[in-house]
């Protein structure tokens, strides 16, 4: 079995992910999300007007404070500086929206630091890939409700705290990722966590490290629209591995 990762990595791990989430435009600065109709409008955050047209997020907007609007399109994917925020333009099935990073949003501001559980071997667990059979799709629910239908991948079978599950997973050949819960979340940890997972041998071994589950975007912002863990991968047993929770400022 492949032994946890080493101290000094985990570490450097963590400060590489402190950094993507407080950075100045990082996770934790996400203030606003705003779905769009073909309509000019404003929205409260958002300087200007916009609308969604022709599959891009166009805006009406002032790129300097001292200048005329004008019109900004921006696709999937693509940003805007406008003053001190970050905008952004994503699109879930065809639904455009606009998000506003705000380095001086609260859920920034109050951010102090991930809470983690310490690095244990106990949790690297080998599992067994078993692929979806040809033409399987899957439905994922996302934390606003939301419903998509998605092309089945496949599932890890695995023994975790004496209990055999089978992970239902997401990704290709370069490896997975799982959505997690487990009987910490909405305890002692978050309510669900994201779990990367390296790609499997030939034979379809593959090795599951617990220390590595992380938590999910909206666990810093309720601006983001999370995928929900299926029904298989809701544990019933602690798995005290991996980041915990968020602490933030009283």
């Amino acid at each position: 079995m492949t032994s946890a990762p080493g101290r000094t990595d985990l570490d450097a791990e963590r400060e590489s992910r402190w950094r993507s989430v407080s950075g100045e435009y990082g996770i934790a600065s996400l203030r606003h999300t705003h779905w769009l109709d073909a309509e000019h409008r404003s929205y409260p955050g958002a300087p200007g007007s916009w609308a969604g047209r022709d599959g891009r997020v166009v805006g009406i907007v002032p790129l300097d404070p001292d200048a005329e609007p004008e019109e900004v399109a921006l696709s999937p994917g693509e940003d805007a500086r406008v003053g001190k925020l970050r905008l952004r333009a994503i699109d879930r099935d065809g639904a455009l929206a606009l998000r506003v990073f705000d380095p001086d949003a609260p859920s920034r501001s109050e951010l102090r630091e991930i809470l983690s559980f310490p690095p244990n071997d106990d949790w690297v667990v080998d599992g067994v890939f078993i692929p979806a059979a040809s033409g399987e799709t899957r439905v994922v629910r996302s934390v606003d409700g939301y419903e998509r239908e998605e092309t089945a991948v496949g599932e890890i079978a695995l023994e975790v705290g004496g209990e055999s599950v089978r992970l239902t997973v997401s990704g290709g050949s370069t490896g997975f990722s799982a959505v997690i819960a487990d009987a910490t979340s909405g305890d002692d940890a978050y309510r669900f966590r994201f779990l990367p997972i390296g790609a499997p041998d030939s034979d379809g071994t593959v090795v599951v490290d617990f220390n590595r589950a992380y938590l999910p975007p909206c666990a810093f912002s309720d601006q983001y629209v999370c995928p929900l863990p299926p029904a298989g991968n809701r544990l019933r047993v602690r798995v005290e591995a991996g980041e915990r929770i968020v602490d933030r400022a009283a």
